[in-house]
């Protein structure tokens, strides 16, 4: 695929509000050019279709979702704020991009067939965050988990669709109010403070 210049990325951005919309296999490159400004014939000398289309917004998409991950992941705190602020950051970055995160659920099984996306996932979220569960074990912040792996996807799979619940229903997103509210869940549970149970 050729670089594409940032005056075309920029105006690219406005394709994912397409595939969100539409469904990627409603959309035409035509729906793509009208949306974008982008030429058709632009687009085919970037791209081999609407499929690299949306692999390139994922791509980018992901791409600030790491590098956000990465930075609250690296801060001098002890792990559980380090994962309070990585668990932030991901809601942040929603809010800032609906529609690509629209287009990436919708068409989840799409994405998950385009090869680096799925290793993508895992350098910018799943790694960071086994690592964030080791370093919460060695203070003390956390406790100690059995499967890290199963713990991981749970919490990506809470951040995801609480994200997701309020970008398909309104397309807004308060990363804030949902932060609060996920919080307690994933650090203190449903368990009723003082009271046990667990079946003896």
């Amino acid at each position: 695929m050729r670089a594409i210049p940032d005056s075309i990325a920029e105006s690219l951005e406005r394709a994912a509000a397409v595939f969100a919309d539409r469904g990627f296999d409603q959309t035409r490159i035509e729906d793509l050019a009208e949306a974008t400004g982008v030429p058709r014939a632009t687009l085919y000398y970037y791209f081999a279709g609407k499929e690299d289309i949306l692999a390139w917004l994922l791509r980018r998409m992901l791409m600030a979702h790491a590098e956000a991950v990465a930075r609250a992941a690296a801060g001098p705190a002890s792990a559980r704020e380090r994962l309070e602020a990585v668990v932030l950051a991901r809601l942040e970055l929603s809010a800032r991009h609906p529609d690509a995160c629209r287009a990436l659920w919708a068409d989840f099984g799409r994405a998950g067939r385009i090869p680096d996306l799925a290793a993508a996932v895992r350098a910018g979220w799943h790694t960071p965050v086994r690592r964030l569960l080791a370093d919460g074990e060695a203070d003390g912040s956390l406790r100690p988990v059995g499967d890290p792996e199963t713990t991981v996807a749970a919490i990506y799979g809470a951040v995801t669709i609480a994200a997701a619940h309020y970008l398909f229903a309104d397309n807004r997103l308060d990363p804030q109010r949902v932060a609060a509210e996920l919080f307690p869940l994933l650090f203190k549970g449903l368990e009723p403070a003082g009271v046990d149970t667990r079946k003896t």
